[in-house]
């Protein structure tokens, strides 16, 4: 079954898709705005082809707790509740390469009892030429995880259904609604500041 991560809020293993703009994001890095920095004196040329190279995918870290096993597994039970939080990080190297990553976290609940906790950091690492700066920040926080989604949503299904469980199947969420979400809060934030 489609399942659409949600902000903040539990969602039913049976519930219809949401809006994709529900979805949580945080940018891990703790970088300033993008207009914050996207206004330097003199923008530099950017002379050939813009390029982006996908250099290596990899799960970096992976987690799923099934506490209540076996007992949480019997059948004739209702669906859990799962609540989905997913978070896409970056780090920038010194040798002109971005490591983008998205962390999930699913987390189901059937009253107050925890029927399971599936966590996946999993990330690629870019090479981005012939970019400007302006347009270097939407590419890291909405191609690149275009990118590296569909493989972290196999990997969370696999790991959710080889716990015993239904796969959790993700919607593709909609990165561009998110990050100008996330640009209007960091400008509202630094509005107040």
């Amino acid at each position: 079954m489609a399942k659409t991560p949600k902000k903040d809020a539990k969602t039913k293993s049976d519930a219809k898709p949401v809006d994709e703009n529900d979805l949580n994001i945080s940018l891990d890095d703790g970088a300033p705005a993008p207009e914050a920095a996207a206004q330097p004196e003199a923008t530099p040329e950017v002379s050939g082809e813009p390029m982006l190279n996908v250099l290596a995918q990899y799960t970096r870290d992976m987690s799923f707790e099934n506490p209540n096993a076996p007992d949480s597994l019997k059948s004739g039970q209702a669906q859990p509740e799962v609540s989905i939080d997913l978070r896409i990080g970056r780090q920038i190297s010194e040798n002109n390469t971005i490591e983008i990553s998205i962390l999930v976290k699913a987390h189901a609940t059937r009253g107050d009892q925890t029927v399971f906790i599936a966590e996946l950091d999993y990330a690629g690492l870019f090479a981005i030429q012939n970019v400007n700066l302006e347009q270097m920040q939407p590419l890291m926080m909405i191609e690149c995880p275009r990118i590296l989604f569909p493989y972290a949503r196999k990997i969370l299904a696999d790991m959710t259904q080889d716990g015993g469980h239904l796969p959790i199947m993700l919607d593709m969420p909609d990165f561009a609604s998110m990050y100008r979400e996330e640009m209007m809060r960091r400008g509202q934030e630094q509005g107040l500041n």
